[in-house]
């Protein structure tokens, strides 16, 4: 720390530990207050129990979250294949072409991501290429918001990438196939992982971009969190959003032990 004395240190812990409680411990403390509550007409709810919850596991709320972690999968993995393709084409080419495709496969985050639904609404709503009305326009946006970050985390584990395990295997007669797959892509499962991981938890949790794009057939839990929220339904959408956050870090767990066991191989 940049504070030496007992009493600054005190200070600094005391501010930064009201910061968190209010910014971050606070409203996630509410949000579970309210899926727990019954009803809250005074200062904490009552009536505690898990009755939304049976209710954002049931007919609708079931069905929105299982279409979000499809989405988030479908999404992710081909975020995934095409963020490293490109990360890896990149790096052969020049100085230019890279830094073309580095702004490129970053747009969608520097533009508002309705900006990106509505792009994605208009350019595939016609034939030869219609996908409205489908569930495949809520997976093919989700995939565009995300790309950029399988792209930047794959980018980033090659800049480290020793390249002297590429170049032995070279010199030992291994072909670019070979290399590609028995050297580069073990090396980069730790990279892989982590970017999957990120895909899936912000494919998880999109609303903006869907909203522009889903059919009523394919409608993500965020969506239905967001029209609970309107109707009044707080304490359903509460519910809704516990499993939402619940079911993000399962699937995180599941990917870090696997990243876990591929930087230890």
């Amino acid at each position: 720390m940049l504070v030496w004395t007992r009493t600054g240190k005190a200070v600094v812990l005391t501010v930064f530990g009201l910061v968190v409680t209010i910014v971050f411990l606070a409203p996630i403390a509410t949000v579970l207050a309210a899926a727990l509550a019954g009803s809250w007409t005074g200062p904490l709810p009552s009536d505690l129990g898990i009755a939304n919850f049976r209710t954002a596991l049931s007919g609708d709320g079931a069905a929105s979250l299982s279409v979000s972690l499809q989405t988030a999968l479908l999404a992710g993995a081909v975020a995934l294949v095409l963020g490293t393709w490109a990360a890896l084409a990149a790096r052969e080419t020049p100085s230019w072409c890279r830094r073309l495709t580095d702004a490129v496969f970053h747009l969608p985050v520097a533009v508002p991501s309705v900006a990106i639904g509505l792009g994605v609404l208009i350019a595939f709503n016609e034939r030869p290429l219609l996908l409205g009305g489908t569930k495949w326009i809520v997976i093919l946006a989700h995939s565009v918001l995300v790309l950029a970050y399988t792209f930047s985390a794959v980018g980033a584990a090659l800049d480290r990438l020793d390249p002297g395990y590429r170049q032995a295997a070279q010199s030992l007669g291994a072909g670019p196939v070979r290399v590609l797959t028995l050297v580069t892509l073990p090396l980069l499962l730790p990279a892989l992982g982590a970017a999957a991981g990120l895909s899936i938890a912000l494919s998880m949790g999109e609303l903006g971009a869907t909203i522009m794009v889903y059919p009523a057939s394919w409608r993500t839990l965020p969506v239905s969190i967001f029209a609970q929220t309107d109707r009044g339904e707080v304490f359903d959408a509460a519910a809704g959003t516990c499993l939402l956050v619940m079911v993000t870090l399962i699937a995180l767990m599941v990917l870090g032990r696997l990243r876990g066991r591929a930087a230890v191989r």
